[in-house]
This record gives C-alpha cells, structure tokens and sequence, in this order.
C-alpha cells in the first residue's frame, strides 16, 4: 500500500500504544480482520519497540507503521531518550521533558495516518480503531471525517476525574473560556450543529468477558464485552525454533520447546518433582519504574523458597534490571555451592538449589499456565485472563490503573486471595527484616491459593470462558456495526 491511497480499497487504520498488554490484543484484533476482510487495505501503528509485530502482521497482510516514542514514559527512560541533547536541557522538569516526546508523537502519528489516507477525497469505508492510549486517532478521524472506534482490553473511564476540569481551566486559560461561552447547541470547534456531526455515541469494543466482568445497564448500546482477546501462539515465542515446532505438534499435549530450551519443560513435568512450579511474573512493571530493587524481589522468592517445598518459574520479561540481579546471584556462587545456581542457556538460570527457573524470554501462557499450580503476577488484562482460562488459582499484586480492578475481581469470584500489597512482593529494601515479612506474606497467600475451594472455582470459571472467542465477537460487532452501515443502498 504505497503513496496516501489504498489503491481503491477501503482502508483500516488501527492505531494502540503503551505496553504490550495494550498493544499486542489490538494487533491481534487487525490481524484477524485483515484476514477476516482481504478488500481492506489494514495498517498498524503502535511503538518501534513493538517492532517483533512487524513479521507476525505482514504474515496477515497488514501493514505495520512504528512510531518512534517509547511505550512507558518512566522519568529514567526520558533521561535516555533525551541523550545527547540532554546538555540542553538539564534545568527543565520531567514533565517538560514528557511534553516534548508527546508532541513529537503527536506529530508522527499524523504524518502516519496522513501517509496512509494522503488527498484521496474518498474515506467510504473506511475507519480508524485506537485504544484508550491512542486518543490522537480520535482527532485524526475527525480530520479525515471517517469512524472512529475504541477498543480496549480494560475499562474505560465514562466521566472524567474530578480535577480534570480545574486542570484544563489553569492550563488553558482561553480555550476553557471560549468552551463555556460557547452555544450549548453548537460544537464549539467547528461551529456546525451538534446533530449534524455527531454520532450518538462511538462504538466500544471490550476485549474482557461478561462471565468475569459485570456490565452495568448505564453502559451505552454501543458498549461490547467481547469476550478476551488472546493472541497467536506463535507471536508468543520468543525463539524461532520453539515457535516452529509449536507449529507442527499438538500444541497442547506435545513438548513445544527446542533442544535450546528443553530445560524448562524438564523443570515443568519432570518426573523428579512432586508438585507443579508457581509462575511469577510482572510482565512491563519493570520498566515503569516499580521494580527498583530487583535484588530485594529475588531474595523474597528466596525466602519462600527455603521455608515451603515451592518451585517458582520466573518470567523476567526481559527486564534488564531485573535480569542482571539473576546473573549476578548465579556468578556469585561458590564452588563448594554449585547445586545453587546453573546457567541453561543464554536466556535460561536455575537458582536457589534448582528450585527456581529464571527465564528472560517469552512462551505461550496458554502452554505455560496449564502446567503451573499457581500464577503470581501484577493483575495485568493479559496475565489476568490467561490464568482466568488455564484454570489455575492466582496471587496479585496491583500496581496501577486496572490492575486493582482486576486484582479485587479475582479475589471476588473467589479465583485469588485479597491481593498483596506491593512492599510484600518488590520491597525497597533488601534488609533482612523486610524480607522476611514480605516472604511471610508471600508464603500465607500462596498457601490461601492452593486450598481446594480455590482450584474448583478456578476449574468452573475456566469450563465456562473455553465458550467464548473473544477475537470473533469483536469482528462480528465490527462488521454489524461499521462495515454494513458503509454499504453504498442498491
């Protein structure tokens, strides 16, 4: 698709940014309509660091644009992004700093969506799709006057904070103004009538189920629980070979993992454990800046580790932090302690006599969560509803935003004990004292976890979400919705 035009095709613009929990479902979602709808001409744009999509969406003929800000706008990442201009601006905040990625940003995701629709006057068909941290495509759409949908694997807000409207009033002084005086009638930015340009409400599409989430009656007719939206096995892997094989055996049942990593199915269903490993994992948390003492965090699975009879698989995402703390306490092993740490592979440690499994790549939670007793994560939509659907008992422990919804949710539908707090996972400090309670309170919810009323209600809520295709409901509502309605009237 070269030049502005879609060489008269209709064309779908899907447009998501933040982590790879906001990102990876909607790419997921373009995927299975480009192939759903081969007259589109189906474009992504999302984060250069996203940049492992590029191959996945192209095996599905879409398009992909990155855009070169970064997924997280943590104060240590602007430092870096800033780089050899940082000289010049040492006196300026954080937040001046964030303001001018932003608006670089903006600028590009422009220049993309221009790129994509260039002069062509003819937009019949088609439409934009953002997620909530893609609200610059809602302005584009209005400029090139095509739909504009939402699609989110998370709540979105129905009203705005309460100091929104203080906020906008000290930031922008005139506009705020020129908005209240402005004909209640009347759309203040284009001076049209308000029922000439504006749908009733824009079509919302939840990639959550209505077995796990309840939608309140308030929620406008436009509003859709999906269902989750799992992504392709094979953009799970992060090896080429694992990812083949996964291929060609029955994913399921079969072993999925090259000779490279045949270490960590052996540490999964060997036959020299009694007891199945606990998965942890915090996915992105890491590079938002909560993980600050990666050491701290290793020596409380430590502690666990030594005063229970657990195993723990740990998923480091990559997380360079996180994965140096690893190699760290595995070089600093004595010769008279070897049974204490080995290295695998490349990606792969084992720690604290075997007992822990440190991997820095990524796998299939759908392989992975099946053969865990337990998972411990941070209440991230993905890590939440992939637990949901493997059937497995789970410990949070939120962070931010729609983690502490899904952390409550779970501990009311009886999957999860009341979460953890955050100093009781990831302490600051790596003192003896605070290791010790935070591994205490690790220890009494994993216990909580396991308890027999927890892994049946696990098992039902499971039974009931294997109905579900999440994906499949989203295209459905898309086609129902958006692509009848652009039908030229014979």
């Amino acid at each position: 698709m070269a030049g502005g035009g879609g060489g008269g095709r209709p064309r779908a613009v899907f447009m998501a940014f933040g982590t790879r929990g906001d990102v990876f479902p909607v790419a997921a979602l373009a995927a299975a309509f480009a192939r759903d709808q081969q007259q589109y001409a189906v474009v992504f744009i999302t984060h250069s660091a996203h940049r492992s999509l590029s191959a996945h969406l192209a095996a599905s003929n879409v398009r992909y644009i990155p855009v070169s800000s970064p997924p997280v706008l943590a104060a240590e990442k602007v430092e870096n992004i800033s780089g050899g201009s940082q000289s010049n601006h040492e006196d300026e905040s954080f937040s001046s700093r964030k303001m001018i990625i932003q608006m670089e940003h903006r600028k590009e995701c422009l220049s993309s969506v221009e790129e994509v629709f260039g002069d062509d006057p003819s937009t019949n068909g088609d439409f934009v799709v953002i997620n909530f941290f893609a609200l610059e495509g809602w302005h584009i759409a209005e400029l090139f006057q095509v739909k504009c949908i939402i699609a989110a694997p998370y709540f979105l807000p129905y009203s705005a904070p309460s100091s929104f409207q203080r906020q906008f009033k000290h930031n922008f002084p005139l506009l705020y103004k020129y908005f209240q005086e402005a004909p209640a009638n009347t759309d203040p930015v284009t001076n049209l009538p308000l029922w000439h340009v504006r749908e009733e409400s824009p079509l919302l599409l939840y990639g959550f189920s209505k077995e796990i989430v309840e939608c309140p009656g308030y929620w406008p007719s436009s509003a859709h629980a999906c269902g989750f939206w799992f992504l392709p096995t094979a953009w799970q892997f992060s090896c080429d070979k694992c990812m083949e094989l996964s291929r060609n055996m029955n994913f399921s049942l079969g072993s999925v993992m090259c000779a490279k990593h045949s270490s960590m199915e052996h540490f999964l269903v060997g036959n020299s454990y009694s007891s199945r490993p606990i998965f942890v994992g915090l996915s992105s948390i890491g590079s938002m800046g909560f993980l600050r003492n990666p050491k701290a965090f290793l020596m409380v699975l430590k502690a666990a580790i030594e005063s229970t009879d657990y195993r723990f698989i740990l998923i480091s995402s990559g997380y360079q932090p996180l994965d140096s703390a690893i190699r760290s306490i595995a070089s600093s092993v004595t010769e008279s302690s070897e049974a204490e740490a080995s290295s695998l592979s490349d990606d792969s440690i084992l720690l604290f006599n075997g007992r822990l499994f440190c991997f820095s790549g990524s796998v299939p939670y759908s392989w992975l969560f099946p053969r865990c007793a337990a998972a411990i994560h941070h209440a991230g939509s993905g890590s939440t509803a992939a637990a949901l659907l493997a059937g497995i008992p789970q410990v949070v422990c939120p962070f931010l935003l729609d983690q502490f919804y899904w952390a409550e949710r779970l501990h009311w539908l009886g999957v999860a004990p009341a979460p953890l707090q955050r100093q009781h996972l990831i302490p600051d400090n790596d003192d003896p004292s605070s290791i010790h309670n935070a591994a205490e309170m690790l220890r009494g919810a994993i216990k909580s976890a396991l308890l027999p009323e927890i892994k049946a209600q696990a098992t039902r809520i499971a039974d009931r979400l294997s109905f579900e295709d999440g994906i499949g409901e989203a295209l459905r509502n898309l086609k129902d919705r958006v692509l009848v309605q652009d039908q030229p009237e014979v």
